[in-house]
């Protein structure tokens, strides 16, 4: 092969946020302050990947195809894993920082390297949070070819006792699945003609009825569909087909999803009274006019169109719900929520497994 297709091979262009009080690591080269998305790639440990076989004979590989396999292997997680796993990683850096480790001692690790750190970290966050950062450690190594030497029996322990240990207030509440009657009800404390409560509750139906993550119809923030249109669903992205049954069903073709980086179809029928999907997306569609290149649940704000983002679709919710004296509602509770209702309605398990992607 004589040319390899591009790739992105440089940090993102945007301005980092300071670190979390409590949580600067000592500066170094090896790691440059740069977003949490891009720890995993950009900080570095000091050995580098290998060019030599089992005998010790070098392998014939430039600089330039190293630098491709890293930018190829980073690519393997999603844009929130790597969030999250760089969230990980700067608190293991700095609990490195604060015991004196070595950077070679720092990766590959001992086994006792990571005990400690997680047993460093027990009743300080929850056990989730925990996984997550051990799992970004083992990651980190992965990614710059560094063997994994994590005995495994011991650290399922290690992580299962922090579990047990993890403060009261890291543990979340009960999520309150959506139902049906919970949708017909927030709908009546919308007002349908304002755009962004028909844009809420189109995503809210569409989201409910296709058992998606919230995060697959909606933006991180409004910068996020400009700067990568094409990770997420836009208008052009609908299209209308028929089931094997002959049913009539809308289908969205996601760019990308959490488990699925090449993205997947989703899609729902038309349903009966009030949460009709099909209804809402239409209303949406005809009061705020988006155009096939925009983000498929864009509203007007009065500085223009906007991409529907996740916090302000979650807000519009809970402002809902505090009306209606419905507790907190979480995004999940609403791929629960949707995940029940097939599943009451007696569509096989299995099926209902495979809408969920």
């Amino acid at each position: 092969m004589e040319a390899s297709a591009p790739l992105l091979t440089t940090r993102a262009s945007a301005t980092p946020c300071p670190y979390p009080a409590g949580l600067t690591p000592l500066v170094s080269p090896l790691r440059p302050h740069c977003l949490a998305r891009d720890r995993l790639r950009f900080w570095v440990p000091t050995a580098k990947r290998s060019r030599i076989d089992s005998t010790g004979t070098p392998i014939p590989i430039s600089d330039e195809d190293l630098d491709r396999i890293l930018a190829v292997i980073s690519h393997s997680h999603a844009v929130g894993t790597r969030e999250t796993y760089g969230s990980g990683l700067l608190v293991y850096h700095v609990f490195c920082d604060t015991r004196g480790v070595a950077e070679d001692q720092r990766c590959p690790a001992p086994s006792v390297l990571l005990l400690a750190f997680i047993s460093a970290c027990a009743g300080l966050y929850a056990g989730a949070t925990l996984d997550n950062y051990f799992y970004a450690v083992r990651a980190w190594h992965l990614i710059h070819g560094a063997p994994w030497l994590i005995n495994v029996a011991e650290s399922a322990l290690a992580l299962t006792g922090a579990a047990r240990l993890a403060p009261p207030s890291s543990k979340r509440p009960k999520r309150v699945p959506f139902t049906v009657d919970l949708i017909a009800n927030i709908h009546s404390v919308l007002n349908m003609s304002l755009p962004l409560h028909a844009a809420v509750f189109a995503c809210l139906t569409t989201t409910f009825f296709t058992i998606a993550r919230t995060g697959e119809f909606t933006v991180p923030s409004l910068t996020a569909f400009r700067a990568s249109p094409s990770s997420y669903v836009t208008v052009g992205d609908i299209r209308y087909d028929e089931d094997r049954n002959g049913f009539k069903v809308v289908i969205f073709a996601l760019p990308q999803t959490k488990v699925s980086p090449i993205g997947e179809d989703v899609y729902w029928a038309a349903q009966s009274g009030i949460v009709d999907p099909q209804a809402a997306l239409h209303h949406h569609l005809a009061l705020n006019q988006p155009p096939p290149s925009a983000a498929v649940f864009s509203w007007r704000h009065s500085s223009g169109l906007r991409p529907l983002m996740k916090s302000t679709f979650l807000a519009c919710l809970q402002t809902a719900g505090d009306q209606l004296g419905s507790g907190m509602l979480k995004g999940h509770g609403i791929r629960i929520g949707g995940t029940l209702e097939y599943l009451l309605r007696g569509v096989p398990f299995d099926n209902v497994k495979a809408m969920g992607h």
